[in-house]
């Protein structure tokens, strides 16, 4: 560990210019950029008596982006959107001022029989407070429409909002971005005057090197300044790049609610146990708030 070494949370530390960690929120960083919850999925095996099925539960004041390593997905929400999303293809349902969706392993996996590996992350960003309570909406991307693009050995996909003199078609709502970043050799990464803001590195595969230190796979850094320090990057290495421009306010996060304003969510929080909250119709499962 560096000199400046510091313990500031179970599963982060300090490394000089970078916190390392596992996923956001850290009890110190509880957002890079407006990126505010990571969930790793993971990998893990699925097939005859093992699926996955997360029942119907709400979301206010953020998009959902949902990227698969491995694996299939079926999404469904109340606002009719029924979507299978497979490997290096977007899933971005925008909640806004409120929708339910469910995520289940799709009905055609189930009737092969078939075995698969289950792999990715689900990820959320806060929305601008002038776009909290926009209407809720649905946007599905296949892998071919992202940009791609090589730097030496290195390939590179933006999988949401700009860098590098690219824009993915994903419509955020914010100065974002997210980055998938393969390599069969060494590579130094630069971010400087590439991207803009506030920057977390997920290690998905291999290894890099920051701040004189080598991060092995598994773990997450998140910039403590923009423009960190360059990385690099070692061979057979799979990352995530994310971040961008922080907010101006607060954001408040309790259970899949999300808002700058706590009376949203305390509404939020009992519409959903009404039952008053936007709903599917065709399926009638509910995960309650958790006491």
């Amino acid at each position: 560990m560096s000199a400046r070494g510091l313990i500031i949370e179970e599963r982060s530390r300090d490394i000089g210019d970078f916190l390392v960690g596992r996923l956001i929120p850290f009890r110190k960083k509880r957002m890079v950029g407006p990126f505010i919850f990571i969930d790793h999925m993971g990998p893990t095996i699925l097939g005859p008596k093992k699926y996955m099925d997360v029942d119907q539960h709400p979301h206010i004041g953020l998009a959902t982006l949902t990227y698969l390593l491995d694996g299939q997905l079926q999404h469904q929400d109340s606002m009719g959107t029924n979507q299978t999303i497979l490997p290096g293809s977007v899933n971005w349902m925008v909640a806004g001022k409120g929708c339910s969706h469910t995520e289940r392993t799709p009905q055609k996996a189930r009737e092969s029989q078939e075995v698969f590996t289950m792999h990715g992350y689900q990820i959320w960003i806060a929305l601008p407070k002038d776009k909290e309570d926009i209407a809720p909406s649905f946007h599905h991307f296949s892998k071919n429409v992202l940009p791609k693009w090589t730097v030496g050995s290195a390939r590179y996909r933006l999988v949401a909002g700009s860098g590098f003199g690219y824009t993915s078609p994903v419509p955020v709502y914010s100065n974002l971005f997210m980055l998938e970043i393969k390599t069969t050799e060494v590579h130094k990464f630069k971010a400087q005057g590439n991207l803009k803001g506030e920057i977390g590195i997920c290690i998905v595969k291999g290894s890099i090197k920051a701040c004189s230190e080598k991060i092995l796979e598994g773990n997450m850094l998140v910039s403590k300044i923009e423009d960190a320090c360059d990385i690099v990057i070692n061979a057979h290495s799979h990352i995530l790049v994310f971040g961008g421009e922080p907010f101006t306010e607060e954001r408040y996060i309790h259970w899949n609610f999300v808002s700058s304003d706590k009376n949203k969510i305390d509404k939020a929080i009992t519409d959903w146990k009404a039952r008053t909250f936007p709903e599917m119709v065709n399926d009638s499962s509910y995960v309650p708030i958790p006491s």
